[in-house]
């Protein structure tokens, strides 16, 4: 920690320096929006706007207006479809004719067959770093709800590690990151982490899920920070963003202050009874306005 502020400090006295050298040729006040400003990408997830597993769901957001869609790598009906090269090429071309990105992949099934038990999630996993690496995006979702909880089930968290450390070193051969999303707090997820020992398994982390929780969002992310969060969950359960619990504008200031890169993904946000297109598009432009106001 002290290392960490040292270099902080280090870093306010160049990011200063150079400030002060670039207001010859520019108002001080534009250099230092330019210097601070951070442009998050906005994309959703497929199965939030009922276009799950289907390769619609490119077309859709894009009627939105998000910059991308986070993609499921399938169901157990479909036998995780996104593994067959017809299936990716469908889902490249659509993002190609749509300009929208595939923002990540998930692999919503482990919540209804549980990667801490049954053995075909193994493969499942370790396919999906291939589609990942094919379909061009770095992160993949893997979840840790329903019948996956891991709260309470030490046998449990210990299997997800033998499993993740089996699997790791062929996901940081091909640059991709596993995020786990769960209802474990930060310190527990570290402790995974840390297990597993490496840089290529990370959070994944949901900010109404920790919320309802009762963790402090705000404390876990920044302690966190970009090291161990691969992606974000912009979620609200039953609200609109920006009308529930969570404070988005002291979000983006945690966002900011750990220099986080990755994608931003709404979930949920859906009012009961409510229009889903109109409430995506509220959402979307709510989002776009907290955290790429200029």
């Amino acid at each position: 920690m002290l290392l960490e502020n040292l270099y902080s400090r280090r870093q306010i006295i160049k990011s200063s320096a150079a400030l002060a050298g670039l207001s010859i040729i520019a108002p001080w006040w534009e250099v230092f929006a330019s210097a601070h400003q951070a442009k998050y990408k906005i994309s959703t997830c497929d199965w939030s706007i009922n276009k799950g597993s289907d390769v619609e769901a490119l077309a859709f957001a894009k009627k939105i207006g998000f910059d991308g869609v986070q993609v499921s790598l399938g169901t157990v009906a479909n036998n995780m479809h996104l593994r067959r090269p017809e299936v990716q090429q469908a889902y490249k071309d659509a993002a190609k004719k749509q300009g929208v990105q595939i923002s990540s992949l998930a692999i919503g099934e482990l919540n209804n067959v549980p990667y801490k038990s049954e053995p075909v999630t193994e493969e499942w996993v370790s396919d999906s770093i291939d589609v990942a690496k094919a379909m061009g995006c770095k992160v993949i979702l893997l979840a840790f709800f329903g019948k996956g909880d891991l709260r309470g089930d030490e046998a449990g968290i210990q299997e997800v590690i033998r499993r993740l450390m089996k699997v790791a070193p062929k996901a940081e051969k091909a640059g991709i990151i596993l995020g786990i999303e769960s209802w474990l707090s930060a310190d527990d997820h570290l402790k995974i982490i840390q297990a597993v020992g490496s840089q290529n398994v990370r959070v994944y982390y949901d900010v109404a899920n920790s919320t309802q929780m009762g963790y402090d969002i705000y404390e876990e992310m920044s302690r966190l920070g970009k090291e161990y969060i691969c992606e974000v969950h912009a979620k609200e359960n039953g609200f609109l963003l920006g009308q529930g619990k969570v404070d988005f504008v002291r979000l983006k200031k945690v966002l900011d202050d750990m220099g986080f890169e990755g994608w931003v993904i709404i979930e949920g946000a859906l009012p009961e009874g409510a229009d889903l297109y109109k409430s995506y598009v509220t959402n979307l432009k709510y989002l776009r306005s907290v955290l790429n106001k200029a």
